[in-house]
């Protein structure tokens, strides 16, 4: 929100959450952003959170720490129009149940040199839409889960809004 708060051409035009003690509902008050929380009834079930989008006038979807897998229809409605991020460089570690901590300390199990983000398209599979971006990091054999984590935070934070930016404005809008 911070980085697109005073973009020419983009901006986030609501946050929506199925947590409803998400700190981005907070952070969102601050940018003016609208915000609605739902429920898996309401997101599964109905097309209550689509017309949410369509009402605000939305031509993307940017996910961040979602984990629901999203429904054909919504898929559908923003076809080639979600993107998500990923804590590892896919296609390793990742899938249902890969998030968080648990990719972290799978890379350390797996003894791996280095690990990073990938930046993807949303289809009707965890992790397997066409990848935008990838960034990696290189990780010792004696860094921790968690200190893999700030490494790849640090990946997150400086190339997610940027990729972002870059695939809206080459989708026309």
């Amino acid at each position: 929100m911070k980085y697109f708060q005073s973009h020419s051409q983009i901006e986030v035009g609501i946050l929506l959450s199925n947590n409803s003690n998400a700190f981005a509902l907070e952070r969102a008050k601050k940018f003016n952003v609208p915000t609605r929380v739902f429920d898996k009834q309401q997101f599964r079930e109905s097309d209550e959170v689509l017309h949410w989008l369509k009402e605000s006038e939305i031509t993307h979807i940017v996910l961040a720490g979602f984990l629901w897998l999203l429904p054909e229809r919504l898929i559908q409605s923003f076809s080639d129009k979600i993107i998500n991020i990923h804590p590892s460089l896919l296609p390793k570690f990742g899938g249902k149940g890969m998030y968080g901590t648990k990719v972290h300390e799978a890379v350390k199990a797996a003894g791996e040199s280095e690990s990073g983000i990938t930046i993807h398209l949303v289809n009707a599979q965890y992790d397997d839409g066409k990848i935008l971006h990838q960034s990696s990091c290189k990780i010792s054999p004696e860094d921790s889960p968690k200190e893999i984590a700030a490494k790849v935070y640090e990946l997150e934070y400086a190339n997610y809004p940027r990729t972002i930016e870059e695939w809206i404005l080459a989708n026309n809008f």
